[in-house]
């Protein structure tokens, strides 16, 4: 028998249509088909991000009780993370203004490390994100 095939990974958000607008345009990603914003439309608690390839990658449902991770503090643990990559310092430099402008945080900056440079980021609920240089 096979194994069960990824399907997508569903991350808690305090508001799941400001969370998957930020990685939509953060990563390039495509709603789900019924998943788009529409105007006077209630948003759904739940909502799912495609690849180019029309994979679904992630998903974002609304939490009420959301607690805003506290990473590097353990008082709200980050509970999950991911790991995204850059070619080159150029490329990581400008992930790192996009990453800010969407409204993201740089929380550690570790760039000088010679064996894994990277930057570690906060999304608008506090979920850590690391861009690393690294082959794709």
């Amino acid at each position: 028998m096979a194994p069960p095939r990824f399907r997508q990974l569903v991350i808690d958000a305090a508001d799941a249509r400001r969370s998957a607008e930020f990685y939509r345009a953060l990563l390039g990603l495509e709603y789900l088909p019924g998943d788009e914003p529409r105007d006077g439309a209630e948003d759904p608690g739940f909502i799912v991000l495609l690849g180019t390839d029309g994979r679904r990658l992630l998903g974002f449902q609304t939490v009420p009780a959301f607690a805003r991770s506290t990473w590097p503090s353990m008082d709200v643990p980050q509970q999950l993370h991911l790991d995204f990559a850059a070619r080159d310092d150029a490329e990581l430099a400008e992930h790192h203004r996009r990453v800010l402008e969407l409204g993201g945080t740089l929380v550690e900056d570790r760039l000088d490390d010679p064996e894994d440079p990277l930057r570690v980021y906060a999304d608008l609920d506090g979920h850590p994100f690391c861009i690393f240089v690294a082959e794709q």
